[in-house]
């Protein structure tokens, strides 16, 4: 395997781009030591962060006119993706863990975005410039080596 791969692709904020977005992480974590089951753990949670961009961050550009900008690299030790976009700041540290039992109870179908990321990452890293962008870094080690969600504010 090459020591590093690295993609990039802008999407329109759109969630027809979302399976694109999936296709190019599933092509860039194959070329990686993670067995499957990691793979798609890894494009879950990358598709559960675009998704949450588009749902929230950018809740008023319904036409698809702003985008999201990935990079992704795999090498031998670790999947990572940042994710840009100029949508509205969010910092996931507010975000309290759902109570699981309670959210099956009440049949709620959405608002596990979060706590699925900071479930199969090993580190959630949130960083935003104010009025400029944000950014999204997410890394998964090969063999796992569980870290926590940060946030470093700038600007």
């Amino acid at each position: 395997m090459p020591e590093l791969i690295h993609r990039e692709i802008v999407i329109p904020n759109n969630t027809e781009y979302l399976a694109e977005v999936r296709k190019t992480v599933k092509e860039v974590v194959d070329k990686s030591r993670f067995p499957v089951e990691e793979a798609n753990r890894i494009i879950l949670a990358v598709d559960e962060a675009v998704t949450n961009i588009m749902q929230h961050a950018y809740e008023h550009d319904l036409e698809g006119n702003l985008e999201i900008e990935l990079v992704l690299e795999v090498d031998n030790t670790k999947f990572e993706v940042v994710i840009r976009d100029s949508g509205k700041s969010f910092d996931p540290n507010d975000a309290e863990a759902p109570d699981l039992e309670e959210h099956i109870k009440n049949g709620k179908r959405h608002g596990l975005g979060i706590f699925l990321i900071r479930q199969i990452m090993d580190e959630v890293i949130y960083s935003y410039k104010q009025g400029i962008r944000n950014e999204l870094r997410m890394v998964k080690y090969a063999g796992g080596k569980k870290g926590k969600v940060k946030e470093n504010k700038t600007g």
